[in-house]
């Protein structure tokens, strides 16, 4: 998969509060850069705690559930988009389906 922006991670982790994040966020971006993901389920058979949403948005679980990425997929371009990573109380003040990365 083509993944749309590694820089939207790296801006993330390169803040002193999210350094820990640093590693989970590089092992995701190498795993999801290597996928072929065709359907929701292909990306559920990998990781389990994904949550399928609306608007083609999954969200994954990070760094032993410290963080939640949420991207944009569409499978028949072969690309995922980064749309949101943050903590669980920044997860919680967002609306999923339309939230886009700044």
């Amino acid at each position: 998969m083509r993944v749309i922006a590694k820089s939207t991670l790296t801006q993330f982790w390169e803040l002193p509060p999210y350094a820990d994040a640093k590693g989970p966020l590089e092992s995701w971006h190498d795993e999801a850069a290597k996928a072929d993901w065709t359907s929701p389920q292909d990306i559920k058979n990998h990781y389990r705690s994904a949550n399928i949403c609306g608007n083609n948005r999954v969200v994954f679980n990070i760094g032993g559930n410290n963080y939640r990425l949420v991207v944009e997929v569409q499978y028949q371009a072969g690309i995922v988009w980064v749309k949101f990573i943050g903590t669980h109380a920044q997860y919680d003040l967002i609306d999923v389906e339309s939230i886009n990365a700044h």
